[in-house]
């Protein structure tokens, strides 16, 4: 029923109506299995997921590198492009032999895709908002983390102030909104603004981040590694919009059902070490 309505629209366009159909009642959780390559692309679109997400711990991973910004931008974007590749692969496969949708057109899932800390100072981040949005990309999560950034659920983590966050996603967002003005409407890629404040600053000034990203314009939330079902029911409580379950296998983060997450409120839950 999503990928039928979302025929001949963007990358961004067709994430958006799956987050709201999800916001209105209309569809269940949003799963995201994610991917790092051309082959694992395939494997979420032909096991009839509706998206998936690019991390940058499995990008990382599979050139030999903990996850801990070692990979470039330039490299980040590259894994994008083929992991777009992928998925319109696997959606002509699809098509041509009469799997998922009865019309047969070909329609890629959407993926959302790791952006780190936006590879440097405001204008870097924007950078890293177009790049990620021509190698097709319907997403791209901006985070808080001082630069080198690190996996959310290890030791040594820091953050950027409080502020300088909120102008980070601002930056990000006005990239989206640039993009969408020069390609037309739909095509800016969604801003998934992610907080590591947790561990360093306490759940409070998690909170207060996630709620000033959403007023800077973003539109999504992740706060990464909550330690407790309390502090995710109280994260879902208190912020608005889609927001993002991070359902790491060994992470600090309870492991819950599906249908769990989304009574708490949330809208997406990714897999980040699944197909690794």
């Amino acid at each position: 029923m999503h990928l039928s309505s979302s025929f001949g629209c963007p990358p961004p366009e067709r994430l958006q109506r799956l987050l709201k159909d999800v916001e209105d009642g209309n569809a269940r959780i949003l799963l995201l299995p994610c991917c790092y390559d051309g082959l694992t692309a395939r494997l979420v679109s032909l096991g009839g997921f509706n998206a998936t997400f690019m991390t940058g711990f499995g990008v990382s991973g599979v050139n030999g590198y903990p996850d801990t910004q070692l990979i470039s931008f330039d490299e980040m974007v590259k894994a994008a492009t083929t992991v777009a590749e992928g998925l319109a692969s696997a959606a002509l496969e699809k098509a041509k032999y009469g799997e998922g949708d009865s019309s047969k057109e070909a329609v890629a899932i959407p993926c959302i895709a790791d952006g780190d800390t936006g590879y440097g100072n405001a204008v870097n981040c924007k950078r890293t908002v177009f790049g990620y949005a021509r190698a097709g990309m319907a997403g791209i999560m901006i985070e808080d983390q001082v630069a080198p950034k690190r996996c959310g659920h290890v030791a040594g983590k820091s953050v950027v102030p409080f502020d300088d966050a909120v102008k980070r996603v601002k930056a990000a967002c006005d990239a989206r909104d640039e993009y969408e003005a020069l390609f037309g409407k739909g095509t800016g890629p969604l801003i998934l603004a992610r907080t590591d404040s947790l561990v360093t600053d306490g759940f409070e000034d998690a909170i207060q981040r996630c709620i000033a990203f959403r007023n800077a314009g973003c539109d999504m939330t992740f706060l990464e590694a909550p330690q407790s079902i309390e502090q995710m029911k109280e994260y879902c409580k208190r912020v608005s919009g889609p927001k993002l379950a991070n359902m790491l296998e060994y992470g600090n983060t309870p492991i819950l059902p599906p249908a769990e997450l989304e009574k708490m409120g949330y809208t997406m839950a990714a897999y980040p070490l699944t197909l690794l």
